[in-house]
C-alpha cells in the first residue's frame, strides 16, 4: 500500500522511466520488436525513501500492412527502502509511535520529522496492449494491468476506441478504464479516528479493504502542419471504496502549549498516544485538461504540456513540463523543466487541538481529517537533462539525471512545527532498439 502510493508520488521519475514516443510506435509500419529497457533509481534526502525500478517494454506489429494488429507489453519491478513519514510533525518534546504492525513502537527526537524506518517492499507490475484496426480510419485498444506488492493487489482492465479524419490529421480518441484494488495491510486495518496506542494489536477494524477506480479519456490529436502536433484531452475518474491510508496519523496538540496531548484519548484507552488515525473520505471525484504539442525546428525539437487538475477533495494543482532536444549529429542532449502547484485538500489538518477537534471524552469531533503531507498545499520543481547516443540503426543508449524540490506550505504553524522540504534525485540508464 505505501509503496502503491509513493509510486505515484514520484510521478514524473516513474512515468518517464520508459519513454516510449506512442506516435511513433503506433506509426510504425516495420515488423520487428520495439524494445525499451531502463533502470532507475530515485533517492530522498535525510535517508527517506530509495526506488529501484528496472522495466522492460516490447511491442510488435502484426498482419497484413494496412490492417495491422498491435501488441504491446511490459514489465516493471519496484524494490522501495527507507523511511517514509507518518502524517505527524515535527515537535520540540521526544515522541514515540508505533510501527504498522502495532506490535514495536520507536520514539522521534525534538526537531525531527516522525519517519518510520521499517519500511520495506517490492511490487511486481505487468501490463499489455492489444490494438486491432476495425477499418483503414478506426481502430481500438485493449489493455490489461495488473500489480502486486507485499499488501497490495491491483487489477485493471482498459479499451480505448482512436478514429481518423481529415485524411489522418485528425484523430479523435475515447477511452474507459478500470482497476479493483485490495489492500491488507501489515497490522490489519485501524479504526478510522482511533487513538494510536503503545504496543498492541487491537484498534484494528479488519485485515483488508478494497476501493474501485474508474477513468474516462476524450481527445483530439491534430496534425498542425509538417512540423508542429497538437494534442488536447480531458480525464474524469471515480474512485470508491476505501481510499484512507491506514498508516498514516494525525497528531492531538494542547491548544496553549501546542504540544502533543493525549489526556482526554486516555479516556478511549489505557495506553492512547497523542494521535489518531486519519480517515478520508471513501469516494472521490476526479478531472483533468492536459494540453501538450511536439514543434520540430530544423533540426530539434521542442515539447511543452501543461495539465490542470480539480477535485471534489478540493484539491487543484497546475503543471507544466518543457523539454527541448539539441540533436548533435549521432547523439542528443535534452533538458527537461517541470513545476508543478497544488492547493491543499479540504479535510487536510496540520494537528487536531484538544478542547475543539477533539472533547473531554476523547472523541473526535470531525468526520474526515489527514495531516498527509501529499494532499498539503506544495510546489515542485524538476530540472534535468538527457543525452541519448544511437549506437546503430536501430539501437540507442540514454542516461538522465534529474534533481527534484519539493516545498510545502503549513500555513500558520510555530517554525520547528513545519514540514521539512522533500528533495530527490533521479537517475535514468536506458536501451532501446529494433529486434
Amino acid at each position: 500500500m505505501q509503496l502503491n502510493k509513493i509510486t505515484k508520488k514520484l510521478g514524473i521519475a516513474s512515468c518517464a522511466l520508459l519513454q516510449v514516443p506512442v506516435i511513433a510506435v503506433n506509426a510504425s509500419e516495420s515488423e520487428d520488436w520495439d524494445i525499451d529497457t531502463a533502470f532507475l533509481y530515485y533517492s530522498e534526502g535525510d535517508g527517506r525513501v530509495s526506488a529501484f525500478e528496472p522495466a522492460i517494454y516490447a511491442g510488435k506489429n502484426i498482419g497484413d500492412e494496412g490492417e495491422r494488429e498491435r501488441v504491446d507489453l511490459r514489465l516493471v519491478i519496484d524494490v522501495l527502502t527507507g523511511a517514509t513519514p507518518n502524517g505527524a510533525h515535527p515537535s520540540s518534546v521526544v515522541q514515540t509511535f508505533t510501527t504498522p504492525s502495532g506490535n514495536k513502537s520507536y520514539t522521534v527526537q525534538p526537531g525531527d520529522n516522525p519517519l518510520d524506518d521499517s519500511f520495506r517492499d517490492t511490487r511486481v507490475a505487468i501490463g499489455a496492449d492489444w490494438t486491432l484496426p476495425i477499418n483503414r480510419l478506426s481502430r481500438v485498444k485493449i489493455g490489461f494491468n495488473a500489480s502486486k506488492e507485499y499488501d497490495y493487489l491491483s487489477l485493471g482492465v482498459s479499451g480505448t476506441y482512436f478514429k481518423d479524419l481529415n485524411n489522418k490529421n485528425t484523430t479523435l480518441s475515447a477511452g474507459v478504464a478500470f482497476n479493483n484494488d485490495t489492500l491488507s495491510p501489515e497490522g490489519e486495518i485501524p479504526i478510522a479516528l482511533s487513538p494510536m496506542r503503545e504496543p498492541s494489536d487491537t484498534n484494528r477494524e479488519g485485515g483488508s479493504d478494497s476501493k474501485t477506480i474508474t477513468d474516462f479519456i476524450f481527445g483530439v490529436t491534430q496534425v498542425i502542419n509538417r512540423k508542429t502536433l497538437i494534442e488536447l484531452n480531458y480525464s474524469y475518474g471515480m474512485s470508491d471504496g476505501y481510499l484512507s491510508d491506514p498508516f498514516k496519523i494525525v497528531t492531538v496538540v494542547d491548544p496553549i502549549t501546542g504540544l502533543p496531548d493525549n489526556s482526554a484519548l486516555l479516556n478511549v484507552n489505557a495506553d492512547a498516544l497523542p494521535y489518531v488515525y486519519e480517515n478520508r473520505p471513501d469516494s472521490r471525484q476526479r478531472n483533468s485538461w492536459l494540453f501538450r504539442t511536439a514543434h520540430h525546428l530544423s533540426e530539434d525539437v521542442i515539447h511543452f504540456s501543461y495539465r490542470y487538475f480539480w477535485d471534489d477533495w478540493g484539491i487543484t494543482s497546475n503543471t507544466f513540463d518543457f523539454k527541448y532536444r539539441y540533436e548533435m549529429g549521432r547523439s542528443y542532449l535534452q533538458p527537461h523543466l517541470r513545476y508543478y502547484m497544488q492547493d491543499q485538500a479540504d479535510f487536510y489538518r496540520h494537528n487536531l487541538i484538544q478542547g475543539s477537534d477533539v472533547d473531554a471524552s476523547g472523541n473526535v469531533l470531525v468526520s474526515e481529517v489527514s495531516s498527509d503531507s501529499r494532499l498539503m498545499k506544495m510546489t515542485t520543481s524538476t530540472v534535468g537533462l538527457k543525452y541519448g547516443y544511437a549506437l546503430g540503426a536501430n539501437s540507442e543508449l540514454s542516461v538522465r539525471g534529474e534533481f527534484m524540490t519539493q516545498s510545502f506550505d503549513d500555513g500558520d504553524v510555530p517554525v520547528i512545527e513545519e514540514t521539512p522540504d522533500l528533495d530527490a534525485i533521479i537517475l535514468n540508464v536506458g536501451y532501446s532498439l529494433r529486434w
